[in-house]
């Protein structure tokens, strides 16, 4: 944050500026220019051509935010109470009608008065949230007061449209001011979750007094979130009112918020199975929060003082009431009739696995308290979702989200779940993919199909990446499954479905168990001063570097790029290209492709890279390079007559350093290029080739 004085002419200048744009943003002084901005078709960044205005007007007030915080904080908040006021201000104007309650403005001049107003507030509420990391860290103190306002005001303005339920009320005009209401209810939700770190700092000051003000922030918060939490509350409105819980659960973690009348209601809300459940995305966010409020450990107290027992039966409490359903599947998938409908089966699984992959995902980084109490709570629905697995083989959107659970499993609480589990998952799944389900899957269940092997690729991803000796038994399974079963399907089909993944998978398995196909003698290294590898599993390395190689005569650039990067990583940590059997049998061969790529021009955007591959390929053998490979490499060229070749080889200069070999590489396929295009337009029999 910079700290330093302007002179006052730039002050005066920059405060002009703010006031300027910020009429600029506002329907009362910019109506013109503004309804003429199109709010509907969105752009690649998925904005509208009135939210970009926006945003860059918005960024405009948070620089001079950074230069001059008083001026800018007192020049805007004048302008928001002013329209909040009007907001504020419309309770008198609602009375009750037959079917509920109604706004009593209906004069055309003050409906449009209304809207402009409306939308003044919303764009002036951004803005205020925009500003937030203005109050936090060093200055914290210093504009506490200020935070402290504008945080009230916003808590204030979130109860109130809450309270009254202004998103429900009828409207004169409901096409233009019932979405006005929404989206002023909804930017006040979101201004206030961007003030949630500066929350988190306060609680941070008054974690041992607890002082009333805080807490009343903090519990009127959750007074304005509880009734927006509803399948009665319009989409917009109720997922703003879901990131606020989850960054008050998240962000602040004051030790109070499970005890506050409020959040005991969204809890029995959630668990209750009569409830209607809500749209997905709110159902995830929510009972991420719900579930972090109980495993995030509480800032600023030591180990025992975070009542970690009560909070473990809690929270499997939780989770045994958001798995109920699915936990309920079990006996029936091993049934030869099933009593539910597929569909509805599926959709429970859906609806459960989306819930807890997300509670998974975002304890993943905690502490190792917080992931055990999470996989005990877990525990029943993960072997549930094991059992289940193989019923479902076949249906490939019911194994594609059974396997992204797992794959978040894996990642996030495998040590947790324990060896004796994992290996039975492991086992599990290379025992169901099968070649036929592998082929089924890739090849005929289209883009779900290719998902599915691909996460389970992923998977094994995490497994040959393990350290110590834990999951090496399945190294050879692993590279029958890839070289035996997948890569024969993959191979020759032009889609990248699927081959990033095995090549990735391929390359972990190397640099990750590099002893498993090379075994260092400490004995030999000690009396001749060098290291003497001795080869195993060489068949299978083989098989690896074969595939590897075949991937550069295919025309996806991506996978090129990717493979290449690999070898190229494998030599700087493993000295790959150094290896007996890579210098012996496949250096060359890897350099003629390569080559061959260069003079073909199928991956001109790769140059640069190609260039220094051949390179540090050639460097372990520059002598062998030289007098061996090059010849032939000419002799074998097609489109070029002897004498050619001959012009070719001499002007190869013999050059060992990086930037010259590369100059002389390029220099060599041009050449070549050139010669072949000018026998190519001679008439036929004037070359001799």
């Amino acid at each position: 944050m910079l700290n330093f004085s302007l002179p006052r002419r730039y002050e005066d200048a920059l405060v002009l500026l703010l006031t300027e744009v910020l009429n600029r943003i506002q329907f009362r002084y910019n109506q013109a220019q503004l309804e003429e901005l199109d709010d509907e078709t969105l752009d690649d960044d998925h904005q509208t051509e009135w939210q970009r205005y926006l945003r860059q007007s918005l960024e405009v007030v948070a620089k001079v935010m950074e230069l001059l915080p008083t001026h800018a904080f007192s020049t805007l908040f004048p302008v928001l109470q002013d329209n909040l006021e009007v907001y504020l201000g419309l309770q008198q104007f609602i009375v009750t009608s037959g079917s509920g309650h109604r706004l009593n403005i209906t004069a055309e001049n003050d409906c449009r008065r209304l809207h402009c107003s409306l939308r003044d507030l919303s764009s002036l509420l951004q803005a205020v949230g925009r500003l937030a990391e203005y109050f936090i860290g060093d200055v914290f103190a210093a504009r506490f007061n200020d935070a402290l306002t504008v945080v009230e005001r916003l808590v204030k303005v979130t109860l109130y449209g809450s309270r009254i339920k202004l998103y429900n009320i009828e409207t004169a005009v409901p096409s233009v001011l019932k979405p006005d209401l929404i989206d002023v209810h909804a930017q006040s939700l979101a201004a206030l979750q961007a003030y949630s770190h500066w929350l988190a700092q306060y609680c941070s000051e008054v974690h041992r007094q607890n002082t009333q003000q805080f807490v009343t922030l903090i519990s009127t918060t959750m007074d304005a979130i509880t009734p927006l939490i509803s399948t009665k509350v319009q989409d917009k409105l109720l997922l703003s009112a879901c990131h606020l819980l989850v960054s008050l659960a998240t962000t602040v973690r004051p030790v109070f918020l499970i005890s506050i009348p409020a959040v005991q209601k969204v809890f029995n809300r959630i668990t209750d199975a009569s409830a209607l459940r809500l749209v997905d995305k709110a159902q995830v966010l929510v009972c991420r929060a719900l579930s972090n409020i109980l495993l995030l450990p509480w800032p600023n107290l030591p180990e025992n003082e975070q009542q970690w027992p009560v909070r473990s039966i809690n929270h499997a409490s939780l989770i045994s009431a958001l798995s109920r359903d699915y936990r309920n599947l079990k006996p029936s998938a091993v049934a030869p009739q099933r009593k539910m409908p597929l569909d509805d089966t599926k959709l429970i699984i859906h609806q459960t696995l989306s819930v807890l992959e997300d509670i998974v995902e975002n304890i993943s980084g905690e502490s190792t308290k917080s992931r055990q109490i999470c996989y005990q709570s877990l525990q029943e629905s993960v072997q549930v979702s094991l059992a289940l697995f193989p019923a479902f083989i076949h249906q490939s959107d019911v194994t594609d989200e059974m396997l992204s659970f797992f794959l978040t499993l894996f990642r996030g609480l495998r040590v947790q779940m324990g060896v004796p589990f994992t290996e039975q998952i492991i086992q599990t799944f290379l025992n169901m993919f099968t070649r036929e389900q592998l082929a089924e899957s890739i090849l005929h269940e289209g883009s779900t199909g290719c998902r599915v092997v691909e996460k389970f690729l992923k998977i094994l991803q995490v497994v040959v990446q393990e350290p110590g000796q834990v999951f090496k038994p399945f190294l050879p399974s692993i590279i029958a499954l890839c070289m035996e079963q997948v890569y024969p399907i993959i191979a020759e089909r032009p889609s990248p479905d699927v081959k990033a993944e095995l090549f990735e998978l391929l390359f972990r398995t190397l640099h990750h168990n590099w002893r498993y196909f090379f075994k260092s003698t400490v004995l030999a290294s000690v009396q001749r001063g060098i290291t003497e590898e001795q080869m195993e599993n060489e068949p299978q390395f083989s098989a690896i570097m074969q595939a590897f190689g075949q991937s550069f005569l295919q025309p996806d650039i991506h996978l090129f790029k990717q493979n290449l990067f690999y070898l190229e990583t494998l030599n700087t940590k493993q000295k790959l290209y150094h290896k007996k059997i890579f210098r012996t049998a496949m250096l060359f061969q890897f350099v003629n492709v390569l080559l061959q790529v260069l003079v073909h021009k199928s991956h001109d955007l790769l140059q640069e890279e190609i260039g220094i591959a051949i390179y540090n390929m050639a460097s372990v053998d520059f002598d062998g390079f030289f007098a061996a490979f090059l010849p032939e490499f000419l002799t074998s060229c097609d489109g070029v007559d002897a004498n050619q070749k001959s012009v070719l080889g001499r002007n190869f200069k013999m050059d060992r350093d990086l930037p010259s070999f590369t100059q002389n590489v390029h220099r060599l396929v041009n050449d070549l290029r050139y010669y072949r295009l000018c026998n190519d337009s001679l008439p036929p029999g004037t070359v001799k080739l």
